[in-house]
């Protein structure tokens, strides 16, 4: 069912429970993310508004072998640590991921106010996130996205899977 009605973006409900496995669960620290895509509907990417509290950090640090992913910050400051270093991003600034490219990331909020910021990613079929700093990876299979060892071990379900 698809959603056709214009919607303010910060009216769509907000989630906040993390999919990770401890111990990466704890790490992440305050956030939360409305679904945009997910409430019109969309199948072929995602879309997502993000707001990260004072030091807390988007997501575990990955790349995606099959998903482009996008990002574009509207407030605050955030650090974007990739391989190639660590770059303050500020609002109206914009970073995109290509597909199968190994340049690992994730965003980092070391202030002390609220950091907002849209995250587009496609959803492809088999696409395998990887996580170089951590004994991580997530795959895609029969029973939706799955928290496994780097040598296929599953982690437990994280409460939002089970």
């Amino acid at each position: 069912m698809s959603n056709t009605i214009p919607t303010a973006a910060e009216s769509i409900a907000a989630e906040s429970t993390v999919g990770y496995p401890e111990p990466f669960r704890t790490r992440m620290g305050k956030a939360n993310w409305r679904a945009l895509g997910d409430h019109f509907g969309l199948t072929q990417f995602g879309v997502s508004f993000e707001t990260l509290e004072p030091h807390a950090q988007s997501s575990v640090r990955h790349w995606h072998t099959l998903a482009d992913e996008f990002l574009y910050v509207i407030e605050g400051v955030l650090t974007l640590r990739t391989n190639d270093g660590e770059f303050v991003i500020e609002p109206g600034m914009c970073m995109g991921f290509k597909a199968g490219d190994k340049n690992a990331h994730h965003l980092v909020n070391r202030s002390n106010a609220l950091a907002k910021f849209i995250v587009v990613g496609s959803r492809v079929p088999g696409d395998t996130a990887f996580y170089p700093d951590d004994d991580l990876a997530t795959l895609f299979t029969e029973q939706g996205r799955r928290a496994v060892h780097k040598d296929g071990t599953p982690y437990p379900l994280a409460p939002r899977e089970a």
